[in-house]
């Protein structure tokens, strides 16, 4: 085995580049091997990175390039198990430079973060720094490659002290076995999924996604689908139909759950049975209405392709279908006394009473016993907490989620951008239609976030409604 650790310019493999590398070579004997050097990035270190490490610009200038030490990396890490904190990094890095190089590194690999997590699950915290003084591992030089690599030889000693060889070796076997990875997708995908938040993208033998589903962390819920202990037969069908997988990182949370609902309605999966595109997406207006000399109001039902949502007052509930529309607001009705002929959901000949007064579930308003405004006052209070939000914005604001930007405007995501002329880009495309999805998606998320910013103007705008239940 080897235990690895890396310095870097920063935290992105793909962008950033190693200064340091540090490896502790342990052969079948117990034999011990140091080996290290400094790298040059060829490119500046962020003056951030130099506090941290202590590595300068002026250390690394002599020193030789990655492509310079690629031979000699690669044989100390040839055929052995790759031991790392934060495995991913360490291991993203070196292969993402191998790979600059035209060379495909792969080898077995083992966290001891996610090591350390199963075997003393009684700690909250797993850090390089928890493990130093957890277990008294002796540390020279903090945040240079060898020394934080002997910590992990060091910690790896603990582990044979305290742990039976079994214990040791079921734990290992557990975080490092690949069995239950699918033999028709590629290998190559495992290293390649990241440990970040995104929305993935299953296919068959076509292009079509046959699941969309979004993640905190892309690879353990990936991986999580082709566990062999499948719930349900529908997941193992799902796992032995999937040939590709496909990803969109984001920058947070709030931009894979928009994505994913975009990317939902968009394709409309077979496997996907929620926030698919509904097309007789409906909800109740209240609009004035007369009986005699008396003024109220009464539920009317309109269609969401016929409404200028943000725009819209007085508009309560979001439905899949008229179907789901009537019978809640039967429902509500009943438990609220509300009389069904009134609301325009039974047909009664003029002051005859309802069915409902009959059975006690109506005050009488529809024979005179109830006035029309307290009836209609009634029906207000109980819609109350259905009341579809107006947009709170005079047009389309982004939101900032790290290094993204969200366009949103009217309750609809018009997807997300860095830059101000991907913004516009994004404007020129227009609106999607409303989907009530996305709506609880911003109405939920936008409070959060404390603020936006206007898109017309540059103006900080203030989000001040409450997020729905």
């Amino acid at each position: 085995m080897v235990f690895v650790d890396l310095e870097t310019t920063g935290a992105t493999g793909t962008v950033d580049r190693i200064t340091e590398i540090g490896i502790v070579e342990v052969n079948e004997e117990g034999e011990v091997r140091e080996w290290s050097s400094l790298v040059n990035p060829l490119t500046p270190i962020p003056a951030f990175i130099q506090g941290l490490t202590g590595i300068t610009d002026d250390m690394v200038a002599d020193a030789p390039t990655f492509a310079q030490l690629a031979d000699e990396v690669l044989s100390r890490l040839h055929g052995r198990l790759f031991v790392a904190h934060n495995a991913r990094f360490d291991y993203g890095f070196l292969k993402n430079e191998f790979k600059r190089l035209g060379l495909d590194f792969k080898a077995p690999v083992l966290c001891t973060v996610k090591l350390s997590r199963q075997l003393f699950p009684q700690f909250a915290k797993h850090s390089l720094d928890a493990l130093i003084d957890r277990h008294n591992l002796h540390m020279p030089a903090r945040h240079r490659a060898l020394a934080d690599a002997s910590v992990l030889w060091q910690f790896w000693q603990v582990l044979q002290q305290q742990m039976s060889p079994e214990a040791l070796q079921q734990a290992v076997s557990q975080l490092t076995g690949r069995s239950s990875w699918p033999v028709h997708l590629d290998p190559a995908l495992l290293d390649a999924l990241p440990e970040r938040h995104g929305v993935y993208l299953f296919y068959g033998d076509t292009d079509l996604p046959l699941y969309i589903g979004k993640a905190n962390n892309l690879r353990q819920r990936v991986l999580s689908h082709f566990s062999a202990d499948h719930r349900l037969a529908k997941e193992m069908s799902l796992s032995q139909q999937v040939k590709r997988v496909e990803w969109v990182e984001t920058d947070g949370e709030m931009g894979a759950l928009l994505k994913e609902a975009q990317l939902i309605k968009q394709w409309q999966p077979i496997h996907n049975r929620r926030l698919r595109r509904s097309n007789e997406l409906c909800t109740w207006r209240l609009v004035p209405m007369s009986k005699g000399e008396e003024e109220g109001l009464q539920p009317e039902l309109a269609w969401a392709r016929d409404l200028d949502w943000g725009q819209q007052d007085q508009v309560y509930g979001l439905f899949g279908s008229q179907r789901d529309a009537v019978k809640t607001l039967r429902e509500m009705a009943e438990t609220a006394q509300l009389c069904l002929a009134t609301l325009g959901l039974d047909k009664v000949p003029a002051g005859r009473p309802c069915f409902g007064y009959q059975l006690h579930t109506c005050s009488g308003v529809c024979i005179g016993r109830e006035t029309l405004s307290a009836h209609s006052a009634r029906l207000q209070t109980v819609l109350t907490d259905w009341k579809v939000k107006t947009w709170p914005f005079d047009g389309p604001v982004m939101a900032r989620e790290g290094n993204s930007w969200h366009v949103l405007d009217a309750w609809c995501y018009l997807g997300s951008a860095r830059n101000q002329s991907e913004v516009q880009m994004l404007l020129r495309e227009g609106r999607p239609a409303f989907d009530k999805d996305t709506y609880k998606i911003l109405v939920s998320w936008l409070p959060k976030l404390g603020s936006v910013i206007s898109v017309n103007d540059g103006e900080v705008c203030s989000v001040e409604f409450p997020a729905i239940s």
